[in-house]
C-alpha cells in the first residue's frame, strides 16, 4: 500500500493522462470522422510511454541500457515519442486547414523537423541525451502550424463559439506548452543549476498537467458542429 501511495504521489500525472483517454474515448462518436480520428490512439500512446519510461528508470527488467551508469535512461523512448508526436500534429492541422499554400507550409515545416531530428543525431546520442536542439526547432514549427490555422479560421463566420471547437482546445494547449517547453529542456541540459535551483521540472509538470487539462476540457464541452 505504501509503495502504490508513493507511486502515486511521485507519478500523478499518469492516472491524469488515462483519465484524459477514457474521456476521449467515451465522446468519441463526436469527433470519429474528423482529423482527429486517431487523438485517443496518441493520447494512449502518451500514457504507454509515459509508463514504460517509469518501469525502465526504476526496475532492472525493463532497462535497455547494457552500461550500469546509464542503465535507468529512458530517454530514447522519449526521443521517439517527441518525433511521432510532432508529425501527428503536423498532421492534423495539414488535414484541417483549406488553404492550398499553407498546407504546402505545413509539408514543408514537417520535412524540415525530420531533418533537424537527422541532423542532431550527428551531434546528441539519443540514447543519452534528449534531442533538444531538434524539439526547439519542431516545436517552433508546430507553433507557425497553429498560427496558420487561426488565421485561416478568424477569416471565416461561424454561429458556433470557439469553447465549443475541440480543435481551438486542443490549440490553446499546444500553444501554451510548447511555447515554454523547449526552453526549459534547453536549461535543463545547458545550465543545469538553474534547472534544480528554480525546480523547473515542478514548471513543466504544471505545463504538461494544463496542455492535458485543455484536452480534457475539449473533449467533455466540445461540440460536433463547432469542429473547425
Amino acid at each position: 500500500m505504501e509503495e502504490f501511495y508513493t507511486f502515486i504521489s511521485e507519478q500523478y500525472i499518469l492516472p491524469f493522462y488515462l483519465i484524459v483517454w477514457i474521456v476521449a474515448m467515451a465522446r468519441y462518436r463526436t469527433y470519429f470522422d474528423t482529423p482527429l480520428k486517431y487523438y485517443p490512439m496518441y493520447l494512449m500512446y502518451t500514457f504507454l510511454t509515459e509508463l514504460l519510461g517509469y518501469f525502465i528508470k526504476y526496475f532492472d527488467e525493463f532497462q535497455i541500457i547494457d552500461i550500469e551508469k546509464y542503465s535507468w535512461y529512458n530517454v530514447i523512448i522519449f526521443n521517439i515519442y517527441s518525433v511521432i508526436s510532432f508529425l501527428f500534429f503536423y498532421y492534423i492541422y495539414w488535414r484541417v486547414v483549406k488553404n492550398q499554400t499553407y498546407r504546402k507550409w505545413i509539408k514543408i515545416g514537417a520535412l524540415a523537423s525530420i531533418i533537424g531530428y537527422v541532423v542532431s543525431l550527428f551531434f546528441q546520442n539519443p540514447l543519452y541525451s534528449n534531442l533538444y536542439y531538434a524539439d526547439m526547432l519542431a516545436s517552433f514549427i508546430l507553433l507557425f502550424n497553429i498560427w496558420l490555422y487561426f488565421k485561416e479560421k478568424r477569416s471565416e463566420s461561424t454561429i458556433y463559439p470557439n469553447k465549443r471547437n475541440l480543435m481551438f482546445w486542443m490549440s490553446l494547449g499546444l500553444v501554451i506548452f510548447y511555447s515554454i517547453f523547449p526552453f526549459l529542456f534547453w536549461i535543463g541540459y545547458e545550465i543545469p543549476e538553474i534547472w534544480i535551483d528554480y525546480h523547473l521540472r515542478t514548471i513543466l509538470r504544471i505545463l504538461i498537467l494544463f496542455m492535458y487539462g485543455t484536452f480534457l476540457v475539449g473533449v467533455l464541452i466540445h461540440s460536433r458542429k463547432a469542429f473547425r
